[in-house]
């Protein structure tokens, strides 16, 4: 009787709000009832399945990680790594703390090239001879990484509703909503290392912009 692990992150493009990362233990036989509950990709169920969903796959989940990582600490990492660097760090823990187990691992790949990501991830483990499949949109393929996808997906979007508590609506949090633009033009400079990624583009010709505006209101 295996185990098997499922590995998600949720909030990875986004300009605002924590990147979530999500490790699923399950025994293999429990694969039946995740599929059962309808657990799938969390980006194809509606927020309120989703919570539903999360409570019922940890009953189910013999053991499970969530790791939340705020702006302000993604902000502090991103001056000496990428994005895909931070997160795969993550991951080679969840996996690190579950070796006991010798769960066969399914991780969503955060690139391209699946088998260059595959050995990025085992150069960072204790044991590498791991059974561990890296594949592209695996939490569509694999209900366990949907399952990890979920949990990840509801972390944060509880984490986005007590931004939102503490600092007025701001959308979905991703550079391609226009509220979520709008929202950071207005926003007062000295709240940004608190709720939003500052190494982004898209942030950086925010700030431009606005520092503009008050050199020119200042010399007209």
């Amino acid at each position: 009787m295996g185990f098997i692990l499922g590995i998600d992150e949720a909030g990875k493009g986004a300009i605002i709000g924590p990147l979530v990362i999500a490790g699923l233990l399950i025994k293999s036989q429990k694969e039946k009832k995740l599929k059962k509950l309808g657990v799938r990709d969390s980006k194809k169920i509606s927020p309120k399945k989703r919570e539903e969903l999360a409570e019922k796959i940890k009953k189910i989940s013999d053991d499970y990680i969530v790791f939340k990582i705020y702006p302000k600490q993604l902000n502090f990492e991103m001056e000496k790594r990428t994005l895909n660097e931070i997160e795969l760090i993550r991951i080679a823990q969840i996996i690190n703390s579950f070796q006991l187990r010798k769960p066969k691992i399914f991780v969503d790949s955060l690139e391209a090239n699946e088998e260059k990501f595959k050995n990025k991830i085992l150069a960072r483990l204790r044991d590498k001879e791991v059974e561990i499949v890296v594949e592209n949109s695996a939490d569509e393929k694999f209900v366990v990484v949907g399952g990890a996808s979920i949990l990840a997906k509801v972390e944060r979007d509880r984490e986005i509703k007590k931004l939102q508590e503490k600092y007025g609506y701001f959308g979905s949090g991703y550079p391609s909503d226009e509220r979520t633009i709008e929202f950071l033009k207005n926003l007062d400079i000295a709240k940004y290392q608190e709720i939003a990624r500052l190494k982004w583009n898209t942030f950086e010709r925010i700030l431009k912009e606005k520092t503009q505006k008050k050199l020119d209101y200042f010399c007209s």
